[in-house]
């Protein structure tokens, strides 16, 4: 993981949506981010915790709160991926992982023995004003949204 801590500002970024359109973090000051990172698109994991975010979408709206799913598919990919299971949050494309590396949510992993690099999966809490609240770091899927829901 980063070296990012509950207090730090969050790093600033930009990156494209499933629309094509440019999104920055600084486009949400005055409300909470829940920025979680995940591997790919239409995967079972992945699209669990998007569907799972999705699901509740007005309760993290009741508390102020957007969802930013971030991985390196392209925009396209998204595209489909929200059209597929109806998802209501926005996307965004890290074709060249430069964000998931700025939150520490692009490194080493190992499964079954082999290593390689990947998508770290991470949900980071982003409050009003631009700093880190909260860090959920390699996130176990199940219950996930929940528990990040739980703690606003």
């Amino acid at each position: 993981m980063s070296d990012l801590k509950i207090g730090d500002k969050a790093p600033e970024f930009e990156l494209l949506n499933q629309d094509g359109i440019k999104i920055a973090l600084k486009d949400f000051i005055g409300k909470k981010v829940i920025l979680y990172f995940y591997p790919k698109d239409n995967t079972p994991g992945c699209t669990t915790e998007a569907c799972d975010f999705s699901e509740n979408y007005d309760r993290f709206s009741d508390k102020n709160a957007v969802i930013l799913g971030v991985s390196p598919d392209s925009t396209s990919s998204h595209e489909k991926f929200i059209s597929k299971f109806g998802l209501k949050h926005i996307l965004l494309s890290d074709n060249e992982k430069e964000v998931a590396k700025l939150y520490g949510a692009w490194g080493l992993k190992k499964n079954y023995g082999k290593e390689y690099e990947g998508i770290i999966r991470s949900t980071f809490v982003i409050d009003e004003n631009g700093k880190i609240a909260q860090i959920y770091s390699n996130v176990r899927v199940k219950d996930h949204a929940l528990k990040v829901l739980e703690s606003l």
